[in-house]
Order: C-alpha cells, then structure tokens, then sequence
C-alpha cells in the first residue's frame, strides 16, 4: 500500500514554481528528498501537509485525499518542517503539555523513552537549547503519537557526525516492521547513502528522478578524457567540469557510448546534484 501518494503538485510564486511534482512512497521504505537550497524540497513538504495553498494536484495519504480528511490524516503523521519556532522562552515539558492535547495517540511512555534517548532536560527553556538539541525535541514530538509516516525536514541538520548516524540506525529501526514511512529531506547526501531506500530528487521545482536509490545511480556515468575527447563527446553531458588534465562529467547512462580515450565510473548523490546544479547555473 501507499503510504504517500503525490500526483502533478502545483504552486507558482513570483520568482518560484513547483511544476507536476509527482512521486509515491510505499510503507515501510525510507526515500530520501533531495536538491539544492532553492529547489523546492521545503515548499513541497508544506504543500503536502496543506501547509501552504497549491495551485492544483492531489496528495493522498495511505489511500486518502489528504485535503477532505486532514484532520484525521495528521493524527498519523509526523512532521518536522524547518526551525524550531516553539515560544523560546518556554520550558520543554510545558510546550510538550499543548502539544499532547493535539493527538489522539499520544504515548507518555513512548514520549520519555525518546526523552531518555536523546537526553533532553524538560526543565531547560527552548533557548537554552543547541540547535541540535531542538532538532532532536521536534523528533521527539513527531515520534511520540504513533504516527505512520514521518515527513521531516532536514532532521540531520545541526547535529554532530555520531549523533547524525545514531539517528540514521532510529529511522531504519522505526521501519523494521514494514508499516511506517519515512519521508525526509536533507542536503547530506551521505546520510541517504547508508539508510534511504528510495530517493527524490528535486531541481529548479521539477522532478528530475524518483527511483530506489540503486536505479537513480544506475541511471547516470561521471566520464573523464581529455580535452580533445570532449569535444567529440560532450553534447548529451548534463554538464560537465574542465582542468589542465582534462575533463570530468555526467551523463546518463543511456546516452553513453564507448570511445576509446574515455574513463567511466558510477557517481554518488552528490556528483548528481553538483553537475545539475552546474547545468542550471549555466542556464541563467
């Protein structure tokens, strides 16, 4: 079954368009969300909680129109969307009181084991907290009413390398049992190399991919040569990077073909979005 279903995802703003965002995520998999600050990752997760207002497409969560059944719907879900906006001034188990209120499933156990987890004090003020502290009390929020699926924002972002990997192994432990998603967005590629099972990658507001993450890799070549090869090769290049030795660039796998002065090599996530984003700044 399909725990995220969303189908030509619209809104236009002055300078910014999100163009037939399309993409579904079973149950029980992880997809990493990915692209360039600007390309739409974080407009995208506030369209499908309706958040913000679309200018057409549908969102359904596990079967049903996200917009008719809000309401019920966000009982199974948790979110993470950008910064901690909490009163800053407040204590932790004061705002964990108001927010309680809001679900139907709160768990207090589930609550205080994540709590333990991640060390928070509930008496300290929310700016009393790092950034990553605050990360980790929204994950805590989101954790703790028995959601199905998770649609976060940038979870990793503020935390140091092992706190990142400890919350990796959490994310691919709550989908162990084949019945919650996760859905979240991040700039750390590398993070997605070890837990996603499928990725989305967003450009310029346009679905450029939404594979399992072997098939997105699988579907791109980094070709290396030399400047006199370039010449013969370049024109189906997504883009491509030139120095003193030569020249390195991405192409999809399709449009490879052999030429004997030529290296080819699978790229990462990263090589991905670097030659994208290399491609669109070319195009401005």
């Amino acid at each position: 079954m399909s725990a995220l279903t969303v189908k030509g995802l619209n809104k236009k703003y002055e300078k910014f368009e999100l163009k037939d965002v399309t993409f579904h995520l079973d149950e029980g998999y992880i997809m990493g969300f990915i692209g360039s600050n600007g390309a739409g990752k974080t407009t995208t997760l506030k369209a499908i909680l309706n958040m913000i207002q679309i200018n057409g497409g549908e969102v359904h969560v596990f079967g049903q129109d996200f917009s008719q059944n809000e309401m019920i719907l966000k009982q199974d879900i948790g979110y993470m969307l950008g910064g901690v906006d909490f009163y800053i001034k407040k204590k932790i188990k004061t705002i964990t009181d108001v927010v309680k209120r809001f679900y139907t499933n709160w768990d207090d156990d589930v609550y205080n084991s994540y709590k333990e987890r991640f060390n928070l004090d509930e008496d300290k003020k929310i700016s009393e907290l790092s950034d990553g502290m605050k990360v980790k009390y929204s994950l805590t929020l989101a954790l703790s009413h028995n959601a199905k699926l998770f649609i976060l924002d940038e979870p990793t972002s503020g935390l140091d390398p092992v706190a990142r990997d400890n919350l990796l192994e959490l994310f691919q432990e709550l989908v162990e049992d084949g019945k919650r998603s996760i859905l979240f967005s991040t700039h750390i590629t590398s993070d997605l190399e070890k837990c996603a099972d499928y990725i989305t990658y967003i450009n310029n507001g346009e679905i450029i991919e939404s594979s399992t993450k072997e098939d997105l890799i699988n579907s791109y070549r980094i070709v290396k040569g030399s400047l006199k090869s370039l010449q013969e090769i370049k024109e189906p290049f997504i883009s491509y990077k030139t120095n003193a030795f030569g020249f390195s660039g991405l192409i999809r796998t399709d449009d490879l073909k052999t030429h004997e002065d030529i290296s080819v090599e699978a790229p990462n996530l990263e090589d991905i979005m670097i030659y994208y984003a290399k491609r669109e700044n070319k195009d401005d």
